[in-house]
């Protein structure tokens, strides 16, 4: 029998044994299967907004009377400029009618005098008649005659009182006074000029400022009360930025007031306002930049 096939065929059979298992010793070893990582959570992003500096008190604008003969008058002394503090009562501004009414009123006060004196003489007038006519040496028509008379006077001085008492209110008007305590904020009407619908000038009850933020509606549901907000001028109106906290929310939805100068802006952009209460160093820094632009970033909870 012929060995040399099965010598051979041993030798390959071996071969593919040793080579085998070079192979498998040769193998990297698997790699260690892990857990697939849990996805971090999302952080909550920053609402921008845009809105302006107004003041935290009451805000009152003062117009110029209106009398029902001549109009509204118009400015004839302005006493103070914007930006300057003034007092309750001070008076802030003259109008050109203050001559005229004082005119009048000095008219008014001679005639109420004459008035008063013949009022007087009749009385006594009608004292002497009806002593006469009491012992028959008058009659009781002419007695009559002096009571209506007297009567006349008496009349004509309440009259003349009570126009007296109008002018009084006009004389008053035609000086314009602070009817609080506060900051002038902007003035409308300059010496010479007639104060339109936008009265004369505006004050504020507050040196204090805070910020009116026009928020997208999109964006309202992650506004809160007391949350943190940084401002920053759009315009370079301060340097800086302002720090505040969220102190109302108005409920009801309306239009951009406050525009961008980015001529792109949405002027049609619906928007809820924010009131921001500055903190006192920050509303300290800007006391004199009412309706100043600012942009707001409200920080995510």
């Amino acid at each position: 029998m012929n060995r040399l096939p099965l010598l051979v065929t041993a030798g390959i059979v071996g071969a593919l044994v040793i080579g085998t298992g070079v192979w498998i010793a040769r193998r990297p070893a698997p790699k260690e299967i892990t857990p697939a990582e849990t996805p971090k959570a999302r952080v909550p992003e920053a609402v921008a907004a845009l809105g302006q500096l107004k003041p935290a008190g009451d805000v009152r604008r003062l117009a110029a009377p209106n009398r029902n003969f001549g109009g509204t008058p118009r400015v004839a002394s302005l006493f103070i400029n914007e930006g300057d503090n003034v007092q309750k009562g001070q008076v802030l501004a003259v109008f050109d009618n203050r001559p005229q009414i004082e005119a009048e009123i000095s008219e008014l006060d001679v005639q109420i005098r004459s008035v008063s004196i013949e009022a007087e003489f009749q009385k006594r007038e009608v004292a002497r008649y009806a002593a006469a006519a009491n012992v028959g040496a008058a009659t009781m028509v002419i007695l009559e005659e002096k009571q209506d008379e007297l009567r006349r006077f008496q009349r004509k001085g309440v009259e003349l009182t009570a126009q007296r008492r109008g002018l009084e209110v006009d004389l008053a008007d035609s000086e314009l006074s602070s009817p609080i305590d506060g900051v002038v904020l902007k003035i409308h009407s300059r010496v010479g000029e007639r104060p339109g619908s936008d009265g004369v000038l505006e004050v504020g009850a507050s040196q204090n400022m805070e910020a009116l933020i026009e928020v997208y509606e999109s964006d309202i549901n992650r506004i809160f009360i007391g949350q943190s907000v940084n401002l920053i001028s759009e315009n370079g109106g301060f340097k800086g930025s302002l720090e505040g906290l969220v102190k109302r929310i108005t409920p009801q939805v309306r239009q951009r007031r406050v525009l961008s100068t980015d001529p792109t802006g949405d002027a049609d952009a619906r928007v809820i306002e924010v009131d921001v209460a500055l903190a006192p160093e920050s509303a300290k820094r800007v006391s004199q930049l009412a309706g100043l632009k600012v942009i707001a970033r409200f920080e995510p909870q």
